[in-house]
């Protein structure tokens, strides 16, 4: 994503809209065509002539945030590796320790070249069984400044081991990973990769988020749960409006909370609905209104829409099959257990009346009984218990909980379902669950 300085947005009447810029203008895709060059005719250079071209080039277009953001989402795509033939500080200290025999550090160097500096390369390299250029060059060769540009998107220098993983990946909000699509790096590309990075600085500040989305609710959702985002979903009709239940529902609303009702004034789950939004794009149709602190003294705060008009363009993958670290280790360790009961990726929308859920997995036995199984890692007391009065008014007898101990609550909080509640600290326990589902379950065709 573009960092804060690299941001473009408009204030008005109350509102706050990215700069987007039209991908098909001339300038930008020329702009943009010399950046994609400049990092391919930079593999295997250091960083710091990689900089200083692209700061070459800023000095020449007047749009210095442009270009800089532009490079900004291309070097997200690179890799930069310290390259030397032994290791720098090691280099570095037979260097000093070497010259400090001849002419300690404290004394005062003479004027013009020292005749000796050639010696105490050469016995180094000789010691470490490297050239003398690769002495040299390997002094410094971890300065951010000397690490060579070993990756760019699919591209690799010579030399390079390639690994076996050939989709970009990204450190996401947290401690998860998630593979991004496979995309080349071409102008069309960036620009409407700048154009996503620039809505996704809006919400940096965002302290709510409205979404609609009428397809693809899975793969949106699985999304909504991977950046463990607060959420409250409703159904809709095809205009937009809440529904009593699912049957007569279109598509599906999300409130998603953030730090001003929940937390503190951070930009900690902003960033996190940034790292949402690419979800979005992913629907055929979508909708998005998210609140924007503007003021945290007053807690004022600026509007910002966003929908499927405006032709943003997504990175991720279309796949529903994300988890948070708790629920990718319990499917690790399911893999491993000996039990009858499969755990399956749950899609299924749980209706809670006017409220809907969907459950983290389903719990499936051969013999055709079923349970469903909701994580509970990251949720508040107040949202816990506006959540637990809908379950039990829906009254799902094989809704499993599997709650952190971590949370603010207690058993409590579960009065009349503690028995469906596990509690965990660092990791979901197989046996323990398969044990609750065992007396939970619900046979499949009486689960509707």
């Amino acid at each position: 994503m573009l960092t804060a300085d690299l941001a473009r947005s408009r204030t008005r009447n109350g509102t706050v809209q990215p700069l987007f810029i039209d991908a098909d203008d001339q300038q930008y895709r020329e702009t943009a065509a010399e950046l994609i060059q400049i990092f391919e005719d930079h593999l295997d250079e250091p960083k710091g002539e990689l900089e200083e071209t692209i700061d070459q080039l800023t000095i020449a277009d007047t749009d210095y945030k442009i270009v800089q953001g532009l490079a900004k989402l291309l070097k997200d795509e690179c890799e930069f590796e310290t390259v030397a033939a032994a290791d720098p500080k090691e280099i570095r200290q037979r260097l000093f320790e070497k010259a400090n025999e001849t002419y300690p550090i404290v004394h005062q160097p003479t004027l013009g070249e020292d005749t000796q500096k050639l010696e105490v390369y050469s016995t180094v390299a000789d010691k470490l069984g490297i050239s003398l250029e690769e002495c040299y060059r390997g002094m410094y060769a971890d300065l951010e400044d000397n690490k060579r540009l070993v990756r760019f998107g699919h591209h690799v220098s010579d030399g390079h081991e390639d690994s076996a993983e050939t989709s970009t990946t990204t450190q996401l909000t947290g401690d998860s990973e998630e593979s991004y699509a496979e995309d080349a790096i071409t102008v069309d590309w960036l620009l409407t990769r700048y154009n996503l990075a620039l809505a996704q600085a809006v919400l940096y500040d965002a302290t709510r988020m409205k979404i609609r989305v009428w397809d693809s609710f899975g793969t949106v959702f699985s999304y909504v749960k991977l950046f463990g985002l607060m959420h409250r979903i409703y159904p809709i009709d095809g205009a937009g409006n809440r529904v009593a239940d699912t049957d007569a529902a279109h598509g599906y609303e999300a409130i998603l909370d953030g730090p001003a009702s929940l937390f503190s004034q951070s930009r900690k789950y902003g960033i996190r609905m940034a790292n949402f939004l690419p979800a979005l794009p992913l629907c055929n149709r979508w909708e998005m209104e998210a609140e924007i602190l503007d003021n945290e003294a007053t807690s004022t705060t600026l509007t910002f829409e966003l929908d499927h008009t405006d032709d943003l363009s997504s990175h991720y993958t279309a796949q529903g099959d994300f988890d948070s670290d708790v629920e990718r280790t319990l499917a690790q360790k399911w893999e491993r257990a000996n039990t009858d009961w499969e755990l399956v990726r749950e899609d299924d929308v749980l209706d809670l009346g006017a409220e809907v859920m969907i459950p983290d997995f389903a719990l499936e036995h051969p013999d055709g009984c079923r349970a469903i199984l909701e994580v509970v890692g990251f949720w508040t007391p107040e949202y816990l218990d506006d959540k637990l009065t809908k379950i039990r008014e829906a009254d799902a007898d094989n809704l499993l909980l599997a709650v952190s101990e971590r949370l603010d609550c207690s058993s409590e909080d579960f009065e009349g379902m503690d028995d469906r509640v596990l509690w965990f600290k660092s990791g979901i326990h197989v046996y323990d669950l398969v044990e609750m589902a065992d007396t939970h379950s619900q046979p499949i065709n009486n689960n509707s």
